[in-house]
Protein backbone atom coordinates (compact mmCIF):
# COMPACT_ATOMS: atom_id res chain seq x y z
CA UNK A 1 0.00 0.00 0.00
CA UNK A 2 1.18 3.62 -0.83
CA UNK A 3 1.18 6.32 1.60
CA UNK A 4 -2.43 7.70 0.38
CA UNK A 5 -4.00 4.09 0.04
CA UNK A 6 -2.95 3.33 4.10
CA UNK A 7 -4.32 7.46 4.75
CA UNK A 8 -7.67 5.85 2.70
CA UNK A 9 -7.47 2.60 4.78
CA UNK A 10 -7.51 4.41 8.27
CA UNK A 11 -9.77 7.12 7.45
CA UNK A 12 -12.39 4.33 6.33
CA UNK A 13 -11.95 2.20 9.63
CA UNK A 14 -14.42 1.57 12.16
CA UNK A 15 -12.10 2.58 14.82
CA UNK A 16 -10.67 6.01 14.95
CA UNK A 17 -7.35 4.44 17.09
CA UNK A 18 -3.97 3.92 15.56
CA UNK A 19 -1.05 2.12 17.37
CA UNK A 20 3.03 2.51 16.92
CA UNK A 21 5.54 1.39 18.50
CA UNK A 22 9.63 2.02 18.71
CA UNK A 23 12.30 -0.08 20.51
CA UNK A 24 14.37 1.79 23.14
CA UNK A 25 18.05 0.77 23.52
CA UNK A 26 17.39 -2.47 25.57
CA UNK A 27 14.74 -3.56 22.58
CA UNK A 28 11.34 -3.26 24.70
CA UNK A 29 8.87 -2.18 22.66
CA UNK A 30 7.65 1.80 23.86
CA UNK A 31 4.91 3.50 22.61
CA UNK A 32 0.97 4.92 22.53
CA UNK A 33 -2.16 4.60 20.79
CA UNK A 34 -3.32 7.16 19.22
CA UNK A 35 -6.38 8.91 17.25
CA UNK A 36 -6.89 8.68 13.52
CA UNK A 37 -6.46 12.82 13.40
CA UNK A 38 -3.65 12.96 15.48
CA UNK A 39 -2.50 10.23 13.17
CA UNK A 40 -2.88 12.73 10.21
CA UNK A 41 -1.71 15.52 11.73
CA UNK A 42 1.62 14.28 12.51
CA UNK A 43 2.74 12.36 9.35
CA UNK A 44 4.76 15.05 8.18
CA UNK A 45 6.59 16.73 11.23
CA UNK A 46 6.08 13.57 13.51
CA UNK A 47 4.91 13.44 16.92
CA UNK A 48 6.80 14.59 20.59
CA UNK A 49 7.48 11.91 22.36
CA UNK A 50 9.33 12.26 25.49
CA UNK A 51 12.78 11.30 25.45
CA UNK A 52 12.88 9.69 28.81
CA UNK A 53 12.64 6.48 26.44
CA UNK A 54 16.52 7.38 26.09
CA UNK A 55 17.36 8.58 29.65
CA UNK A 56 16.26 5.49 31.62
CA UNK A 57 16.84 1.65 31.93
CA UNK A 58 14.39 -1.31 31.30
CA UNK A 59 12.80 -0.97 34.69
CA UNK A 60 12.14 3.18 33.95
CA UNK A 61 15.20 3.63 36.47
CA UNK A 62 16.65 7.13 35.43
CA UNK A 63 20.63 7.16 34.54
CA UNK A 64 22.74 8.85 36.26
CA UNK A 65 25.35 8.75 33.99
CA UNK A 66 23.60 10.07 30.58
CA UNK A 67 24.04 12.84 28.12
CA UNK A 68 21.33 12.22 25.87
CA UNK A 69 18.92 13.61 27.88
CA UNK A 70 18.47 13.33 31.74
CA UNK A 71 17.55 16.17 34.63
CA UNK A 72 20.05 18.32 33.35
CA UNK A 73 18.13 18.58 29.85
CA UNK A 74 14.38 18.69 31.65
CA UNK A 75 13.39 15.40 29.23
CA UNK A 76 11.73 17.35 26.91
CA UNK A 77 10.32 16.15 23.51
CA UNK A 78 11.51 14.94 20.82
CA UNK A 79 9.86 13.75 17.68
CA UNK A 80 9.16 10.46 16.55
CA UNK A 81 8.03 9.42 13.35
CA UNK A 82 6.13 6.38 11.61
CA UNK A 83 7.42 4.80 8.94
CA UNK A 84 4.37 4.25 6.78
CA UNK A 85 6.01 1.22 5.03
CA UNK A 86 6.03 -0.68 8.14
CA UNK A 87 2.13 -0.61 8.39
CA UNK A 88 0.32 -4.03 9.32
CA UNK A 89 -2.88 -4.99 11.45
CA UNK A 90 -2.78 -6.61 15.28
CA UNK A 91 -4.39 -9.10 14.52
CA UNK A 92 -5.10 -10.43 18.62
CA UNK A 93 -5.91 -6.90 19.06
CA UNK A 94 -9.25 -6.39 16.83
CA UNK A 95 -6.91 -5.95 13.76
CA UNK A 96 -5.83 -2.39 14.84
CA UNK A 97 -3.97 -0.56 12.69
CA UNK A 98 0.37 -0.18 13.52
CA UNK A 99 3.39 1.11 12.52
CA UNK A 100 7.31 1.18 13.68
CA UNK A 101 8.41 4.34 14.57
CA UNK A 102 11.74 5.75 15.31
CA UNK A 103 13.57 9.16 15.48
CA UNK A 104 15.40 10.00 11.79
CA UNK A 105 15.22 12.93 10.23
CA UNK A 106 12.16 14.26 8.99
CA UNK A 107 11.68 15.86 5.13
CA UNK A 108 14.25 18.58 6.38
CA UNK A 109 16.72 16.71 7.12
CA UNK A 110 17.34 18.07 10.41
CA UNK A 111 18.72 14.95 12.95
CA UNK A 112 16.77 14.74 16.28
CA UNK A 113 19.41 15.90 18.38
CA UNK A 114 20.56 13.16 20.62
CA UNK A 115 17.43 11.13 20.04
CA UNK A 116 18.81 9.81 16.37
CA UNK A 117 22.33 8.96 17.88
CA UNK A 118 20.41 6.85 21.08
CA UNK A 119 17.88 5.58 18.63
CA UNK A 120 18.39 1.47 17.03
CA UNK A 121 16.23 1.72 14.25
CA UNK A 122 17.98 4.92 12.66
CA UNK A 123 21.48 3.62 13.62
CA UNK A 124 20.29 0.12 11.67
CA UNK A 125 18.68 2.50 8.49
CA UNK A 126 22.28 4.22 8.78
CA UNK A 127 24.15 1.19 8.17
CA UNK A 128 21.83 -0.81 5.71
CA UNK A 129 22.32 2.53 3.71
CA UNK A 130 26.49 2.22 3.51
CA UNK A 131 25.41 -1.09 2.58
CA UNK A 132 23.17 0.04 -0.39
CA UNK A 133 26.75 2.82 -1.59
CA UNK A 134 28.52 -0.18 -1.25
CA UNK A 135 26.22 -2.19 -4.00
CA UNK A 136 24.25 -4.63 -1.78
CA UNK A 137 21.69 -6.23 -0.58
CA UNK A 138 21.44 -7.65 2.95
CA UNK A 139 19.21 -10.41 3.52
CA UNK A 140 19.20 -11.45 7.31
CA UNK A 141 17.21 -12.99 10.10
CA UNK A 142 17.33 -13.79 13.48
CA UNK A 143 15.87 -16.97 15.18
CA UNK A 144 15.30 -17.05 18.66
CA UNK A 145 14.92 -19.34 21.58
CA UNK A 146 12.82 -18.58 24.67
CA UNK A 147 11.01 -20.25 27.69
CA UNK A 148 7.07 -20.35 28.59
CA UNK A 149 5.53 -20.76 31.69
CA UNK A 150 2.21 -21.62 32.73
CA UNK A 151 2.40 -18.07 34.84
CA UNK A 152 1.27 -14.58 35.08
CA UNK A 153 3.13 -11.15 35.54
CA UNK A 154 0.94 -11.17 38.79
CA UNK A 155 2.25 -15.00 39.95
CA UNK A 156 6.20 -13.85 38.91
CA UNK A 157 5.94 -11.59 41.44
CA UNK A 158 4.19 -13.60 43.81
CA UNK A 159 6.61 -16.31 44.03
CA UNK A 160 9.56 -14.14 43.86
CA UNK A 161 10.45 -15.80 40.35
CA UNK A 162 11.18 -18.79 42.00
CA UNK A 163 9.76 -22.39 41.96
CA UNK A 164 7.95 -21.18 37.98
CA UNK A 165 5.94 -24.21 36.19
CA UNK A 166 7.32 -24.89 32.98
CA UNK A 167 4.89 -24.93 30.06
CA UNK A 168 5.92 -28.58 29.58
CA UNK A 169 8.25 -30.87 32.02
CA UNK A 170 11.41 -32.02 30.68
CA UNK A 171 13.91 -32.43 27.65
CA UNK A 172 12.50 -32.94 24.62
CA UNK A 173 13.43 -30.94 21.61
CA UNK A 174 12.23 -30.88 18.26
CA UNK A 175 9.41 -33.05 19.91
CA UNK A 176 6.04 -33.48 18.11
CA UNK A 177 4.55 -34.83 21.23
CA UNK A 178 5.24 -31.39 23.39
CA UNK A 179 3.15 -29.04 21.57
CA UNK A 180 0.04 -31.11 21.34
CA UNK A 181 -0.19 -30.31 24.99
CA UNK A 182 -0.71 -26.33 24.03
CA UNK A 183 -1.88 -27.16 20.32
CA UNK A 184 -3.89 -24.19 20.64
CA UNK A 185 -1.29 -21.94 22.11
CA UNK A 186 1.26 -23.55 19.83
CA UNK A 187 -0.93 -22.95 16.28
CA UNK A 188 -1.69 -19.55 17.16
CA UNK A 189 1.84 -18.71 17.56
CA UNK A 190 2.38 -19.67 14.01
CA UNK A 191 -0.73 -18.47 12.42
CA UNK A 192 -1.05 -14.83 14.34
CA UNK A 193 2.44 -13.86 13.12
CA UNK A 194 1.50 -14.85 10.07
CA UNK A 195 -1.16 -12.38 9.87
CA UNK A 196 1.17 -9.79 11.33
CA UNK A 197 3.68 -10.00 8.82
CA UNK A 198 6.39 -11.52 10.81
CA UNK A 199 5.95 -15.04 9.53
CA UNK A 200 7.83 -18.30 10.77
CA UNK A 201 10.20 -20.63 8.46
CA UNK A 202 9.94 -22.99 11.20
CA UNK A 203 8.61 -23.29 15.19
CA UNK A 204 9.77 -26.46 17.18
CA UNK A 205 10.46 -27.37 20.71
CA UNK A 206 13.97 -27.30 21.93
CA UNK A 207 15.64 -29.03 24.81
CA UNK A 208 14.36 -28.18 27.89
CA UNK A 209 11.04 -27.97 30.21
CA UNK A 210 8.82 -25.57 27.58
CA UNK A 211 11.64 -24.14 25.59
CA UNK A 212 10.48 -23.41 21.95
CA UNK A 213 12.72 -22.15 18.77
CA UNK A 214 11.39 -19.78 15.89
CA UNK A 215 13.29 -19.00 12.50
CA UNK A 216 11.47 -16.09 10.97
CA UNK A 217 11.32 -15.61 7.23
CA UNK A 218 14.48 -13.90 5.84
CA UNK A 219 13.95 -10.43 4.37
CA UNK A 220 15.51 -7.24 3.65
CA UNK A 221 17.61 -6.02 6.52
CA UNK A 222 15.97 -3.12 7.95
CA UNK A 223 12.43 -4.89 7.73
CA UNK A 224 14.19 -8.61 8.80
CA UNK A 225 14.93 -6.46 12.25
CA UNK A 226 11.51 -4.86 11.84
CA UNK A 227 10.16 -8.31 12.20
CA UNK A 228 12.62 -9.72 14.94
CA UNK A 229 11.87 -6.81 17.06
CA UNK A 230 8.04 -7.34 17.07
CA UNK A 231 8.43 -11.15 17.17
CA UNK A 232 9.59 -10.30 21.19
CA UNK A 233 6.59 -8.72 22.22
CA UNK A 234 4.17 -9.90 19.91
CA UNK A 235 5.21 -13.65 21.40
CA UNK A 236 4.53 -12.66 24.55
CA UNK A 237 1.02 -11.08 23.95
CA UNK A 238 -0.10 -13.71 22.06
CA UNK A 239 1.12 -16.15 24.97
CA UNK A 240 -0.82 -13.86 27.73
CA UNK A 241 -3.86 -15.08 25.98
CA UNK A 242 -3.47 -18.52 26.89
CA UNK A 243 -2.67 -17.76 30.92
CA UNK A 244 0.95 -18.00 29.88
CA UNK A 245 4.83 -15.74 30.33
CA UNK A 246 7.42 -16.40 27.91
CA UNK A 247 10.82 -14.93 28.39
CA UNK A 248 13.57 -14.31 26.48
CA UNK A 249 16.31 -14.16 29.15
CA UNK A 250 19.78 -15.19 27.49
CA UNK A 251 20.11 -18.12 30.67
CA UNK A 252 17.07 -17.90 32.99
CA UNK A 253 18.39 -21.23 34.99
CA UNK A 254 21.81 -21.83 35.60
CA UNK A 255 21.25 -25.89 35.14
CA UNK A 256 19.74 -25.42 31.37
CA UNK A 257 20.14 -24.57 28.20
CA UNK A 258 20.19 -21.00 27.52
CA UNK A 259 18.20 -18.73 24.96
CA UNK A 260 20.09 -17.71 21.53
CA UNK A 261 18.60 -14.86 19.37
CA UNK A 262 21.03 -16.18 15.93
CA UNK A 263 21.58 -13.59 13.50
CA UNK A 264 21.69 -15.50 9.94
CA UNK A 265 23.35 -13.16 7.03
CA UNK A 266 23.87 -12.29 3.36
CA UNK A 267 24.49 -10.34 0.82
CA UNK A 268 23.48 -10.20 -2.99
CA UNK A 269 23.77 -8.30 -6.03
CA UNK A 270 21.29 -5.26 -5.89
CA UNK A 271 18.82 -7.48 -8.49
CA UNK A 272 18.31 -9.90 -5.99
CA UNK A 273 19.49 -12.69 -8.16
CA UNK A 274 23.15 -13.83 -7.15
CA UNK A 275 24.45 -14.62 -3.45
CA UNK A 276 27.75 -12.62 -3.25
CA UNK A 277 28.64 -15.28 -0.44
CA UNK A 278 28.96 -17.90 -3.01
CA UNK A 279 31.42 -18.52 -5.09
CA UNK A 280 31.08 -22.55 -6.59
CA UNK A 281 35.10 -22.50 -7.99
CA UNK A 282 36.53 -21.40 -4.28
CA UNK A 283 37.93 -23.44 -1.53
CA UNK A 284 34.40 -24.20 0.41
CA UNK A 285 32.37 -22.52 -2.35
CA UNK A 286 33.03 -19.37 -0.47
CA UNK A 287 33.76 -16.15 -2.39
CA UNK A 288 36.54 -13.75 -1.47
CA UNK A 289 33.64 -11.34 -0.52
CA UNK A 290 32.33 -13.88 2.25
CA UNK A 291 35.73 -13.93 3.14
CA UNK A 292 36.24 -10.78 3.63
CA UNK A 293 32.86 -10.22 5.77
CA UNK A 294 33.63 -13.11 8.13
CA UNK A 295 37.42 -12.04 9.01
CA UNK A 296 35.51 -8.35 9.26
CA UNK A 297 33.05 -9.91 11.97
CA UNK A 298 36.14 -11.62 13.54
CA UNK A 299 38.29 -8.89 13.70
CA UNK A 300 35.55 -6.41 15.33
CA UNK A 301 33.80 -8.95 17.42
CA UNK A 302 35.59 -8.21 20.60
CA UNK A 303 35.16 -4.49 19.97
CA UNK A 304 31.44 -4.28 20.10
CA UNK A 305 30.43 -7.35 21.92
CA UNK A 306 27.87 -5.56 23.78
CA UNK A 307 25.71 -5.15 21.02
CA UNK A 308 25.65 -9.35 20.84
CA UNK A 309 25.32 -9.84 24.63
CA UNK A 310 24.01 -6.46 26.24
CA UNK A 311 22.96 -7.45 29.88
CA UNK A 312 24.71 -8.75 32.68
CA UNK A 313 22.76 -12.17 32.27
CA UNK A 314 23.87 -12.46 28.50
CA UNK A 315 27.34 -14.05 29.72
CA UNK A 316 26.01 -16.68 32.09
CA UNK A 317 25.02 -18.14 28.56
CA UNK A 318 28.39 -17.88 26.97
CA UNK A 319 29.77 -20.74 28.55
CA UNK A 320 31.51 -23.81 27.20
CA UNK A 321 29.11 -26.76 26.47
CA UNK A 322 26.28 -24.70 26.54
CA UNK A 323 25.25 -24.21 22.77
CA UNK A 324 26.73 -21.12 22.66
CA UNK A 325 29.99 -19.68 21.69
CA UNK A 326 33.17 -18.60 23.31
CA UNK A 327 35.75 -18.10 21.18
CA UNK A 328 36.88 -15.95 18.20
CA UNK A 329 35.98 -18.64 15.68
CA UNK A 330 34.16 -19.57 12.44
CA UNK A 331 33.80 -23.11 10.73
CA UNK A 332 31.76 -24.80 8.31
CA UNK A 333 28.47 -26.15 9.96
CA UNK A 334 29.98 -26.36 13.25
CA UNK A 335 27.79 -25.04 16.16
CA UNK A 336 30.82 -24.79 18.95
CA UNK A 337 31.85 -21.83 16.86
CA UNK A 338 31.43 -17.39 16.62
CA UNK A 339 30.37 -18.07 13.37
CA UNK A 340 28.81 -21.09 11.81
CA UNK A 341 28.71 -21.14 7.71
CA UNK A 342 25.91 -22.64 5.94
CA UNK A 343 27.15 -23.06 1.92
CA UNK A 344 25.38 -26.00 0.76
CA UNK A 345 23.80 -24.48 -1.80
CA UNK A 346 23.65 -20.89 -3.90
CA UNK A 347 19.93 -19.79 -2.27
CA UNK A 348 20.91 -20.36 0.94
CA UNK A 349 24.40 -20.06 1.60
CA UNK A 350 25.07 -17.63 4.55
CA UNK A 351 26.82 -16.32 7.53
CA UNK A 352 24.76 -17.79 11.15
CA UNK A 353 26.51 -14.92 14.23
CA UNK A 354 25.72 -17.43 17.31
CA UNK A 355 26.58 -14.78 19.91
CA UNK A 356 23.87 -12.97 19.62
CA UNK A 357 21.63 -13.88 22.55
CA UNK A 358 17.42 -13.94 22.74
CA UNK A 359 17.72 -11.01 24.63
CA UNK A 360 19.61 -9.16 22.41
CA UNK A 361 18.05 -5.91 20.61
CA UNK A 362 17.30 -6.84 16.85
CA UNK A 363 18.28 -3.57 15.61
CA UNK A 364 22.13 -3.83 17.42
CA UNK A 365 22.50 -6.99 17.22
CA UNK A 366 21.67 -6.83 13.14
CA UNK A 367 23.91 -3.52 13.00
CA UNK A 368 26.36 -5.03 14.22
CA UNK A 369 26.36 -8.07 12.29
CA UNK A 370 26.12 -6.35 9.01
CA UNK A 371 28.67 -3.37 9.63
CA UNK A 372 31.06 -5.94 11.20
CA UNK A 373 30.69 -7.51 7.96
CA UNK A 374 30.95 -4.52 5.99
CA UNK A 375 34.31 -3.34 7.57
CA UNK A 376 36.21 -6.58 6.78
CA UNK A 377 34.74 -5.82 3.08
CA UNK A 378 35.69 -2.16 2.81
CA UNK A 379 39.31 -2.82 4.42
CA UNK A 380 39.54 -6.00 2.45
CA UNK A 381 40.57 -7.92 5.55
CA UNK A 382 42.17 -11.51 4.46
CA UNK A 383 40.44 -14.24 6.76
CA UNK A 384 43.83 -15.73 8.27
CA UNK A 385 41.84 -17.83 11.00
CA UNK A 386 41.93 -21.41 9.84
CA UNK A 387 38.24 -22.78 10.21
CA UNK A 388 37.78 -24.88 13.75
CA UNK A 389 37.13 -28.36 13.06
CA UNK A 390 35.67 -30.38 15.80
CA UNK A 391 35.19 -28.80 19.53
CA UNK A 392 35.84 -24.72 18.66
CA UNK A 393 35.48 -24.40 22.83
CA UNK A 394 39.01 -25.47 22.43
CA UNK A 395 40.74 -22.99 19.84
CA UNK A 396 41.76 -20.32 21.96
CA UNK A 397 44.27 -19.11 19.87
CA UNK A 398 42.51 -15.80 18.37
CA UNK A 399 40.90 -15.38 21.61
CA UNK A 400 37.65 -15.76 23.50
CA UNK A 401 34.88 -13.36 23.96
CA UNK A 402 34.69 -11.37 27.46
CA UNK A 403 33.60 -12.75 30.49
CA UNK A 404 31.43 -10.25 31.68
CA UNK A 405 29.32 -7.05 30.48
CA UNK A 406 32.08 -4.87 32.28
CA UNK A 407 34.93 -6.06 30.69
CA UNK A 408 32.88 -6.26 27.09
CA UNK A 409 31.97 -2.36 27.87
CA UNK A 410 35.05 -1.29 28.98
CA UNK A 411 36.78 -2.28 25.87
CA UNK A 412 33.80 -0.80 23.49
CA UNK A 413 33.72 2.23 25.16
CA UNK A 414 37.36 2.64 24.08
CA UNK A 415 37.64 1.47 20.61
CA UNK A 416 38.02 3.19 17.64
CA UNK A 417 36.84 0.69 15.71
CA UNK A 418 33.42 0.76 17.38
CA UNK A 419 33.47 4.28 16.85
CA UNK A 420 33.98 4.02 12.70
CA UNK A 421 31.34 1.54 12.67
CA UNK A 422 28.87 3.39 14.67
CA UNK A 423 29.89 6.77 14.99
CA UNK A 424 31.07 8.25 18.60
CA UNK A 425 27.27 9.56 19.74
CA UNK A 426 25.78 5.81 19.23
CA UNK A 427 29.48 4.40 21.08
CA UNK A 428 29.44 7.30 24.33
CA UNK A 429 25.46 6.91 24.97
CA UNK A 430 25.30 2.95 24.28
CA UNK A 431 28.13 2.57 26.51
CA UNK A 432 26.82 4.80 29.40
CA UNK A 433 23.50 2.86 29.41
CA UNK A 434 25.74 -0.99 29.73
CA UNK A 435 28.18 0.92 32.16
CA UNK A 436 24.29 1.59 34.50
CA UNK A 437 23.27 -1.65 33.91
CA UNK A 438 26.38 -3.43 35.19
CA UNK A 439 26.47 -0.90 38.38
CA UNK A 440 23.15 -1.87 39.13
CA UNK A 441 24.10 -5.03 39.15
CA UNK A 442 27.36 -4.87 41.52
CA UNK A 443 25.40 -3.20 44.20
CA UNK A 444 22.69 -6.21 44.84
CA UNK A 445 23.26 -9.12 47.47
CA UNK A 446 22.26 -12.40 45.39
CA UNK A 447 21.10 -15.39 46.93
CA UNK A 448 24.09 -17.35 45.98
CA UNK A 449 25.95 -14.73 48.73
CA UNK A 450 23.34 -15.29 51.61
CA UNK A 451 23.95 -18.98 51.41
CA UNK A 452 28.07 -19.19 51.04
CA UNK A 453 28.66 -16.86 53.17
CA UNK A 454 25.71 -15.79 56.06
CA UNK A 455 26.75 -18.35 58.25
CA UNK A 456 29.99 -19.86 57.58
CA UNK A 457 31.98 -16.48 57.15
Amino acid sequence: MNQQDIIDFINQSDSPKIKYAFTDIDGVLRGKIIHRQKFLDGLTDGFGFCDVVWGWDSADAPYDNGKTTGWHSGYPDAPVRLDLATFRQIPWEDNIPFFIADFSPGPTGQPNHYALAACPRSLLKRIAGQCQEMGFHAEYAQEFEWFNFRETPGSLQEKNFQQLEPLTPGMFGYSILRPSLESTFYHDLFDLLAQFDVPLEGLHTETGPGVYEAAIMHDEVVRAADKAALFKTAVKEIAYRHGIVATFMAKWNADLPGCSGHVHQSLWNPEQTKNLFYDPAAPNRMSELMRQFIAGQLYCLPHITPMFAPTINSYKRLVEGAWAPTTITWSIDNRTTALRILNHKEAYTRVEHRVSGADTNPYLAIAASLASGLYGIRHKLSLNIPASVGNGYADTGNGTLPRNLAEATRVMANSNVAAELFGTAFVDHFTRTRDWEWRQYIRQVSDWELKRYFEII
